[in-house]
């Protein structure tokens, strides 16, 4: 059944089309990501959609009631204590309750994953993939867009185009669509070649025709100059058939190729110590409230470390203890961190974002530019005013001028939030490659697994490190899981073994036995067997 239809729709900014939709069809069922470079039209679309804003040209209707769940406004029946007591998760929970309660024909979400921690996501990840209505979700989390989505919706230059399958299934597809672009544009230039090739010897021939010699006769003249004047035509007609064929080519663009430079980045030179920062019984309490108690944890050279747990478990706390150099945090002489907070505070907006990277650079300009080309800053985008970036392009001209200043560990909290897929996906590459060490904090379950090869885990006042990805953390949990599974089963047999013999001695009890011993036993093991029933 359709759903909603949009026709023909336009938005402009002053002048500038920035959107421009001839037709898009939601049916239900469809749970549509919605993807695109920064400042591409996505959350504008769902905004057109829902009439908070509205289009220059087009139609859209809407057959279904629909719900919305926005990335800035406040949840609805907000009290305002609420509004100033309120964590940024505990609002976006909100607003997610409310937009389910309503059981609308269609949700829309605006990165809904913001301020969730990765239980909260996952939580959002089985609610979206339960909803009964069709979706149309505008999301950075790759995870959540493959665990949901059965389309795909990519928003280029204010063009839409639907792809079927989820987020994988359209990296897949789009892939594909480079293969055969570059197919297209191979051909095309080997015909261009060959067609200017041929031009330019039919022209050479045409030019190479000799004229009269002056010795020959009159009528050998005027018949050496017939025959010559023939084939010269003849070779200008085929030369301008030719350059014809070449005009009327179809001209094929090369499709954008990534930077694939590898990074050789000098963290790792001079760092000898193989423990770069350590945590040895570490407490740490806010008023009452307890953060840590007795922590402990390495973070060796080389190591790249995902820093997760729930929100208020006290991860950013940690990271603070550790730059301050609170007690019971010891690190190495040789240790120079780069530290990436969301404040921004280290870019002077005033200048431009090549500027601003090469102030505190180790390396030279020419390096540096291909660090912002990796991050997506390509040819005359270094120049512009930091003043005038979004928040995302901000957060990745930081990130570069960290990475190219004298530092060998970066600490990152939250480095991919306002980023888009493409330059979270850029990001992860270059710090796969980075030769530092790096501690990162992160509720991107994709990123943590491209990048981390350590997880560090905030839980319950504790610190546990795992080796491994985030999912290599989860396997390892869940085999402790069934460790504990299979003991607790084997303790309830046990206790089923000793329930039928202490009640066949109640049934028929010996001279020896102590009966009323024996039934305080009989109601203990029932008990404890009761607690065990789901075992």
């Amino acid at each position: 059944m359709l759903l909603l239809e949009i026709n023909k729709v336009k938005k402009y900014y002053g002048d500038r089309l920035i959107m421009d939709i001839d037709n898009l069809l939601v049916y239900s069922g469809d749970k549509i990501g919605i993807v695109g470079v920064n400042g591409a039209g996505k959350s504008t679309l769902l905004n057109i959609i829902c009439n908070k804003s509205f289009c220059d040209e087009g139609s859209i209707k809407m057959y279904e009631s629909y719900s919305y769940i926005t990335q800035i406004d406040e949840p609805e029946n907000i009290s305002e204590n609420e509004k100033n007591t309120l964590s940024g998760g505990e609002k976006t929970k909100l607003k997610i309750q409310n937009a389910f309660d309503k059981n609308s024909g269609i949700l829309l979400a605006d990165e809904p994953t913001s301020n969730l921690d990765i239980a909260g996501i996952q939580m959002l990840e089985k609610k979206l993939k339960n909803y009964k209505g069709s979706i149309l979700i505008v999301s950075h989390d790759r995870e959540l867009l493959d665990n949901v989505c059965n389309k795909i919706l990519e928003l280029d230059n204010g063009k839409v185009k639907l792809y079927n399958g989820n987020y994988s299934e359209y990296i897949k597809q789009k892939q594909l669509e480079k293969i055969t672009l570059q197919g297209e544009y191979d051909r095309y230039i080997k015909e261009k070649k060959k067609l200017e090739i041929c031009i330019d010897k039919t022209k050479g021939k045409s030019n190479s025709i000799r004229r009269t010699p002056k010795r020959m006769g009159n009528s050998e003249a005027r018949l050496h100059k017939m025959g010559g004047q023939k084939g010269k035509m003849n070779l200008d007609n085929a030369a301008k058939a030719l350059e014809s064929r070449l005009n009327r080519l179809e001209v094929k663009q090369k499709p954008k190729d990534l930077e694939k430079t590898k990074l050789d980045i000098k963290a790792a030179e001079g760092v000898y110590s193989k423990i770069l920062i350590e945590g040895k019984n570490i407490n740490k309490a806010f008023n009452k409230k307890l953060i840590l108690e007795k922590g402990f944890f390495q973070i060796y050279n080389g190591s790249k470390v995902a820093l997760v747990g729930p929100n208020g478990c006290g991860k950013t706390t940690l990271i603070k203890m550790i730059l301050n150099g609170e007690e019971g945090i010891v690190t190495s002489n040789a240790l120079k961190i780069g530290y990436f907070s969301q404040t921004l505070n280290i870019l002077d907006e005033s200048k431009t974002i090549l500027q601003n990277v090469i102030d505190n650079s180790i390396y030279d300009e020419t390096f540096a530019r291909i660090i912002l080309g990796r991050l997506l800053f390509k040819r005359d985008d270094v120049y512009k005013k930091v003043s005038v970036l979004s928040g995302g392009e901000k957060v990745k001209v930081s990130l570069a001028k960290i990475i190219l200043s004298d530092v060998n560990t970066l600490i990152l909290d939250e480095p991919t939030n306002y980023l888009d897929i493409y330059s979270v996906e850029a990001l992860e590459k270059m710090f796969s490659e980075y030769n530092g060490t790096i501690l990162f904090v992160s509720h991107d379950r994709r990123f943590i697994n491209k990048v981390a090869n350590k997880t560090m885990v905030m839980e319950n006042h504790k610190i546990s490190i795992y080796d491994g990805n985030y999912d290599d953390f989860l396997q390892t949990l869940n085999k402790k899981k069934d460790i504990d599974k299979s003991e607790l089963k084997m303790q309830k047999m046990i206790l089923q073994n000793r329930l039928s013999e202490v009640l066949g001695r109640l049934s028929m009890p010996s001279k020896t036995d102590d009966i009323e011993k024996l039934d305080s036993e009989y109601k203990e093991i029932l008990n404890m067997l009761k607690e065990l029933k789901d075992v």
